[in-house]
């Protein structure tokens, strides 16, 4: 049973509603005439029946009301007036309302996008939720994934293979052993014919797999890049809601202004355009309020009377550019230092000094309006700090620009899609970082001599550029490895808003495509960290947020590029996961205690022995050497014996324990009953003192 039985109906009536609006709008733009009177009143009859099948009567009836302010124009001679426009906005303002009651629970908006602006009514939320495919690409997408199975059932025929050549592997593994009653030559005779079948099927498996992995793997990624344009939407569902906005704030000021849209074809991610519109909603009313001067004033500086808000959508490689402009009288600086004055931001003799580009900083962090009065349209100075939080949450970039008498633009540089992305996948600590390749604008080779040191920070010369420089790792407040201080440094150069930096990793791994995800629920929030992206074997690797690199990059320049010395010997942990290795150092820093991180048991014990640990963590299962064998190294080494090993895992077996014991552990934690008080009290009592 539908428990929502409202659900297509919805979606119709919106679809059919955008089409009112926009129509109406039309008309009163271009006038009216017979072929699109007759679509409006097709649509309007289409949503009066619909409404009628769903009991909707209040909707059924004020669609009917607008077949009777559409009727006189059906002929196209009628002359069309502004107050049948009104009328017919009214009525397509109602019927939204109508619509949005329908909702089975009513969605909580975001708080950056602030309260609505009146005026700016949406006809058409539902299309920004759900996408229709044409039945062609449905085809493309069934086609290429049958494609794709048919090259993993391949592969499944490879496993017989690969089975059939494991049990020859086990026969000749059995023949070389030597027995009590059997001779070398008798051995050898049976195991060369053997070691040949063996080598042909292993030959046969190699290639079947090889060829049928990469076919496979090229089948599925044409599934994704359609899937991918799927989910992708045109600019133009945003046009008829903003034009309306415009149109709205015009005559609630008494403003003339027509507004114009470019880019209607370009296509984003319906996440991006939801969280656009609330954006793009203050912009174009910004524009009409504080940019867009009266038809008086116009006059008197030789414009045309009516005022033009422009928006334009294009797009940069993987990065959408949206810019609103107008040509109005651009910022008035000076009525921007008055009101920086009145709110006690700055003082009157700091206030002579601010620039236009100081004045669009106070314009952004908000609560500064040059607005005399506080209106249904404008004067409460939140717009462009919600139009900068909404792009800081889409991880973009806002720019500014305005001419006196001339207007003003407002670009926002924004991802097509926020699912997926190229990034430039880096190493760092034995941990793999993400970089959106966006941002990345070279890499480098960096001795360390090359780096210029100073009271300020470090920094690396670039051709002409002085680049600030620091190594990433401290900027995650990972502590540098031994062997890694006085090696040369591979460098990234990224951009941010506030300009380039360059970042020192340990090595390149390479450009990949990421599916970014939120970061798992156990993961410590970080700055940095825009979301996750998965790796090879299913692992979580942090993909970074170039907004925040800048920030990070003062906190740690401003400390001499060095981190603070430890007030106690660090703990190391040891854990091939990330998830646990982030939730384990976020849970010790904040207790305050210094860590030091390693990715497998050979990595710890290189490290055990470079330096002075107060207490080592390890987890049991990992790639390689297992924890109980960590510890088993540690306790044969004279010096390393009388550092406490506690071992954290998911194996709760009576036996695991009473290895961990025998081997040397101190303490042993399951992962499934983790505690974050019982551990820190663990490891105070195993290191033998609180923090200070």
């Amino acid at each position: 049973m539908n428990k929502d039985p409202y659900q297509y109906f919805r979606i119709e009536a919106r679809e059919l509603l955008e089409g009112l609006s926009q129509g109406v709008l039309h008309l009163e733009r271009y006038g009216a005439s017979p072929e699109q009177t007759v679509r409006l009143l097709r649509l309007a009859h289409t949503l009066k029946g619909a409404a009628r099948v769903v009991r909707q009567n209040a909707i059924s009836e004020c669609a009917h009301a607008i077949e009777d302010e559409l009727a006189p124009f059906r002929a196209g001679d009628a002359p069309l007036e502004r107050e049948p426009i009104q009328r017919l906005l009214k009525l397509v303002d109602e019927i939204g309302g109508l619509i949005g009651q329908l909702d089975p629970a009513p969605k909580a908006e975001a708080a950056v996008s602030g309260p609505a602006p009146a005026g700016a009514r949406p006809p058409a939320e539902e299309p920004l939720d759900s996408v229709r495919l044409p039945i062609g690409e449905l085809d493309v997408l069934h086609a290429t994934a049958a494609e794709a199975g048919i090259k993993l059932r391949s592969l499944r025929r490879a496993s017989v293979a690969l089975a059939s050549a494991v049990r020859l592997a086990g026969t000749l593994a059995g023949r070389l052993a030597v027995r009590p009653n059997e001779s070398q030559a008798a051995i050898d005779d049976g195991a060369g014919g053997l070691a040949e079948e063996l080598r042909d099927s292993l030959h046969r498996l190699q290639r079947e797999t090889v060829g049928g992995l990469e076919s496979a793997e090229r089948e599925l990624g044409n599934v994704s890049e359609k899937i991918g344009e799927a989910r992708l939407l045109p600019a133009s569902m945003l046009f008829t809601t903003l034009e309306r906005a415009t149109r709205d704030a015009a005559d609630a000021l008494g403003k003339q202004v027509t507004f114009e849209c470019v880019g209607a074809d370009q296509r984003l991610d319906a996440h991006v355009l939801r969280a656009l519109r609330d954006a793009l909603l203050h912009l174009v009313r910004n524009a009409v309020a504080h940019g867009i001067e009266t038809a008086a004033e116009r006059r008197a500086g030789r414009k045309p009377e009516a005022g033009r808000v422009r928006l334009v959508v294009s797009r940069q490689g993987p990065r959408a550019v949206v810019r609103c402009e107008d040509d109005g009288r651009g910022i008035d600086l000076s009525a921007v230092r008055r009101a920086a004055v009145q709110r006690g931001l700055v003082s009157e003799r700091a206030a002579a000094d601010l620039s236009m580009d100081d004045a669009v900083r106070l314009l952004f962090r908000g609560g500064v309006t040059t607005a005399r009065t506080v209106s249904p349209v404008a004067g409460r100075g939140i717009g462009l700090d919600i139009v900068r939080a909404t792009v800081a949450r889409l991880k973009g970039e806002v720019e500014l620009r305005s001419e006196p008498g001339r207007g003003t633009a407002i670009e926002l540089t924004v991802p097509i899609s926020m699912q997926s992305l190229a990034v430039l996948e880096v190493e760092v600590g034995g941990n793999a970082v993400s970089i959106p390749l966006h941002a990345v604008r070279r890499t480098l080779r960096i001795a360390e001599s090359a780096i210029a040191r100073s009271p300020s920070g470090d920094a690396v010369l670039d051709g002409d550029l002085v680049l600030p420089f620091a190594p990433l790792a401290l900027l995650f407040h990972w502590a540098l490895p031994v062997h890694r201080q006085g090696h040369a440094w591979s460098a990234v150069v990224v951009q941010t808003v506030e300009g380039l930096l360059a970042l020192g990793v340990d090595r390149l791994l390479g450009i990949a495509e990421a599916v970014l995800r939120p970061m798992p629920p156990l993961a410590p929030a970080v700055p940095l960290v825009a979301g996750a992206a998965l790796d090879g074997t299913g692992n979580p690797q942090p993909v970074l947020d170039p907004a925040a690199l800048f920030g990070a990059m003062q906190a740690v320049r401003s400390q001499g590029g060095r981190p603070s010395p430890p007030a106690l010997r660090p703990i190391l942990v040891v854990d091939d996961s990330l998830t646990t290795r982030m939730l384990e150092q976020s849970i010790l820093e904040s207790a305050g205690y210094t860590v030091e991180l390693a990715t497998s048991g050979e990595e710890a014990l290189e490290k055990a022995r470079l330096g002075q640990y107060a207490m080592i963590v390890v987890d049991v299962e990992m790639p390689g050497m297992d924890g109980f064998a960590v510890i088993q190294h540690l306790q044969q080494d004279p010096v390393l014996r009388a550092v406490p090993a506690m071992l954290v895992t998911s194996r709760n077996a009576a036996e695991d324990r009473r290895r961990g014991e025998q081997v040397g552990a101190r303490a042993y934690i399951v992962k499934g009953e983790f505690d974050e008080g019982v551990f820190l009290r663990t490891i105070r009592g195993l290191i033998g003192r609180d923090v200070p």
